[in-house]
């Protein structure tokens, strides 16, 4: 047996009914054919990846998260933390690739297939093979078994047990099944290591499969990684230290569905952010009589990126020599600084870059909690 959705409330039908409001109009705020569109895609993905990796302790900047995301070396990652990274990224590229994959079946092996491409670069911990024995998760601060997860010889039948339920035709709402299956992996807890990991990954997997509009803008991970503390006691006060699948799963469905609103609200915010930024761009640079391709990279150091040649050249699409010749045309034109000397010669947003970028950030407001807002003001009424 395994943990199952409860019967949910009026209150959490509407809330879900709400977050399907904010993602349809995000959806409308993400026309393919802008270029900037694209550029957000690599942010949130780059954003996903260090959130999901920052609550296991691999911690990179958001600067190399993206450059994982882009295939290039890092800027300054420590070498397990960065084998870290890259291993999610391949296994979070490889979701986006199933996404719409006509061929897709749930199955015990693409789970294990996530968990190799995730640890792959550590053979000690066993990756893409279910644990062989007991595992135990320890509080690092106070050295205490925090849970116990179900005996290894019952291991294979829950996984599969899992699977079933993520191939079952059932009107549990996507939103609550991936909740489920995130919940149900980490509390069986079927490797002896990234567990944590794989359960976020999965729940990814299930959001993209349900087609809830493109996976970077709908992924909890980031909202995960920056609420580690809340996180980890929902799985407390649900898992109550053992495995227990008859135990309510409710706590964990509605802090789930606070995460995908207050995510979902972020992401309208930055789309509209977003699409103002590239707006003032194109005129700043038209003023300054900049080359149009030099938008995207000053898109993205207004994000506070480091930007390096080959990024330059990445995203405007030249070869080097105009690369480097825009470059000093944008530090010339006070938009860019440069930093370091060399190979290792960066560049980043100036006072007058970032002061565009904050003037736009300026309009920001609280985002609510969902299951704390009146009725009727989620109703729409």
């Amino acid at each position: 047996m395994i943990f199952h959705s409860p019967d949910l409330t009026e209150q959490e039908l509407q809330v879900i009914s709400r977050i399907d409001r904010v993602r349809d109009a995000l959806r409308n705020q993400l026309p393919e054919e802008r270029r900037w569109v694209g550029l957000l895609r690599r942010v949130m993905l780059a954003r996903a990846i260090r959130g999901s990796n920052s609550i296991e302790g691999y911690n990179v900047t958001l600067d190399d998260a993206a450059a994982a995301v882009a295939g290039e070396p890092p800027l300054e990652a420590e070498k397990v933390s960065w084998r870290a990274v890259v291993g999610y990224r391949d296994a979070m590229t490889y979701v986006l690739q199933l996404a719409d994959d006509t061929h897709f079946l749930y199955d015990e092996n693409l789970i294990r297939s996530l968990h190799y491409m995730m640890l792959c670069y550590a053979l000690d911990k066993s990756p893409g093979r279910w644990r062989p024995g007991s595992v135990f998760v320890v509080d690092e601060a106070t050295h205490e078994i925090v849970y116990t997860g179900p005996d290894a010889i019952d291991v294979p039948d829950l996984m599969h047990e899992l699977v079933e339920d993520l191939r079952a035709e059932d009107r549990v709402p996507p939103l609550v099944k991936a909740a489920m299956a995130h919940l149900n992996l980490v509390m069986i807890h079927p490797f002896r290591d990234g567990n944590g990991r794989m359960a976020r990954c999965l729940q990814t997997l299930v959001l993209a499969r349900e087609g809830i509009v493109a996976s970077p803008f709908v992924s909890i991970e980031e909202y995960l990684g920056a609420n580690t503390e809340a996180y980890y006691g929902v799985l407390a006060e649900v898992g109550q230290g053992s495995w227990q699948p008859k135990r309510d799963a409710r706590p964990w469905i509605r802090f789930v569905l606070t995460a995908h609103y207050r995510q979902a609200q972020t992401m309208v915010r930055r789309a509209e952010e977003a699409e103002r930024r590239w707006n003032l761009l194109t005129q700043e640079a038209l003023k300054l009589q900049l080359p149009e391709r030099s938008i995207p990279a000053l898109f993205n150091a207004s994000l506070r990126f480091r930007l390096r040649n080959a990024d330059y050249r990445e995203v405007a699409e030249v070869n080097d020599t105009i690369a480097s010749r825009d470059l000093g045309r944008l530090v010339t034109a006070g938009m860019l600084a440069a930093k370091g000397e060399r190979r290792g010669r960066f560049y980043v947003a100036t006072p007058k870059l970032m002061a565009l970028n904050e003037s736009i950030r300026a309009e920001r407001k609280p985002i609510e909690d969902p299951f704390e807002t009146p009725l009727s003001e989620t109703l729409g009424l």
